[in-house]
């Protein structure tokens, strides 16, 4: 049989692929800009249909159906692995759950410990030898797809047709029981705003310390976007990429001509990464672009993985830290903000890395609800706030007010460099409470 033939002998139409849900199911979402809108929309229809169905997704930047459709929650159970912005507010909403996760033990959960009755796969349209592109989120789609009783492939004619391994990032017709097709919204585009101008300074800093040949993992946020418009405009040159998630920074290093990959010890000659998220111009940059691969993210993010290139250079934002060393980049307070991601694996692997580094930024103080400014850096993490890293894996910390390197220092000379770097105006009180806490030296203060 031709695969065309088996697309045509597979081909049905949402509503009546979604039927193979039933009461009590598991169903699995994906990642990102690889959402299941078709079949989300009309999984959403039949909600005074089932009960009890459990759903996994994250980093949406869709509405997601299944949610908004059933706020009492009794057809439909909406649950994130990472939340995005949209997800934060389904949970202020009291209609999204957060599943705790380190982002490489991903596959592995669903190898070990969970069950999948439907997987909704959103794939790129089918090439001529029967290939789907798995697109802008590879993560752990493989062993969910192994997990799933049903495999239904949502072809999406707007996802690009990135590359990588067949079996690792291509999904082939003859593993799908049903595939969905139908007319799709645009992606949206995940566009930074403008940095600040401490966000500036704190990638000035970054950039300063920064290599020839270096391996770039660039987080989310606005100052690793930063980060990468300044290394543009610098004289670094020969830089490669080994990331988790591959934004729109990367291309403009790319643009600049600095992104070559050729000095990598492991993929020379391409960018490494598991799930994209940026602008429509990122999402065509990785179109058929045989310099970029994805792969799964408990390859992607392995620290020997990481580390075994040189000048391993990760990236990532923080939302609180405290004189111990311990980062918040999930939470503030009791109220979840997005995951705990890939950054403790990529701080590891920095640390292995020959030449590497691994910085934590954020800025030294933000504008309450109340108004008033308020310091990121604080005695001891606020209630409810995670320890994203613990403090004997909190190595780079970088301000608007300077870096330091805690790697092997004690309490006391942790809390003293800290604070050197938080906003002048809470030191002294920061100085009061480490010295409460016996973390101080009277010498300090001179």
């Amino acid at each position: 049989m031709s695969v065309r033939q088996e697309y045509k002998d597979k081909l049905y139409s949402a509503d009546d692929a979604v039927c193979c849900v039933r009461q009590g199911d598991w169903v699995d979402y994906g990642l990102g800009s690889n959402f299941p809108e078709l079949l989300d929309r009309a999984l959403a229809a039949r909600r005074d249909q089932l009960r009890d169905v459990k759903i996994r997704g994250g980093l949406s930047m869709y509405p997601v159906a299944v949610a908004e459709k059933d706020p009492g929650r009794e057809a439909f159970t909406y649950n994130s692995w990472h939340f995005s912005s949209y997800e934060r507010k389904l949970h202020d909403r009291g209609l999204c759950n957060y599943i705790p996760m380190t982002f490489r033990y991903m596959p592995h959960f669903y190898r070990k410990f969970l069950d999948v009755d439907v997987a909704f796969i959103p794939v790129s349209k089918m090439d001529d030898e029967g290939y789907f592109s798995i697109g802008l989120s590879n993560a752990g789609i493989r062993s969910i797809m192994n997990k799933a009783k049903t495999v239904i492939l949502e072809e999406n004619e707007r996802l690009p047709y990135s590359l990588g391994e067949k079996g690792e990032s291509m999904i082939h017709i003859s593993e799908a029981d049903m595939v969905v097709a139908g007319e799709h919204s645009p992606i949206p585009d995940a566009r930074n705003k403008a940095p600040s101008e401490e966000e500036y300074r704190i990638a000035s800093h970054i950039v300063g310390m920064m290599e020839n040949g270096s391996t770039l993992q660039l987080g989310i946020g606005g100052i690793p976007d930063t980060v990468g418009k300044l290394i543009a405009e610098s004289d670094i040159k020969d830089l490669g990429c080994h990331s988790e998630m591959i934004g729109d920074a990367y291309l403009r290093i790319h643009q600049a001509g600095k992104l070559t990959n050729n000095l990598k010890n492991t993929h020379k000659g391409k960018c490494v990464w598991t799930i994209a998220i940026g602008t429509n111009e990122l999402y065509a940059w990785l179109d058929q672009n045989e310099g970029a691969a994805s792969y799964p993210v408990d390859y992607v993010n392995a620290p020997e993985v990481i580390s075994a290139n040189d000048k391993m250079v990760c990236i990532n934002s923080a939302l609180e830290l405290d004189l111990y060393g311990q980062v918040c980049a999930e939470s503030v307070g009791k109220r979840n903000i997005s995951g705990s991601g890939g950054q403790l694996d990529f701080l590891t692997g920095a640390f292995y890395s020959e030449g590497g580094k691994g910085f934590i930024c954020l800025t030294s103080t933000y504008e309450g609800r109340d108004g008033a400014i308020k310091s990121r850096i604080v005695p001891t993490l606020s209630e409810g706030s995670i320890a994203t890293d613990p403090r004997s894996q909190a190595f780079y910390i970088v301000t608007e007010y300077g870096a330091v390197n805690l790697a092997g220092l004690s309490t006391w000379e942790r809390a003293e460099k800290i604070i050197s770097i938080a906003h002048p105006g809470f030191r002294e009180s920061l100085a009061d409470a480490a010295e409460k806490r016996n973390i101080w030296r009277r010498s300090n203060r001179q």
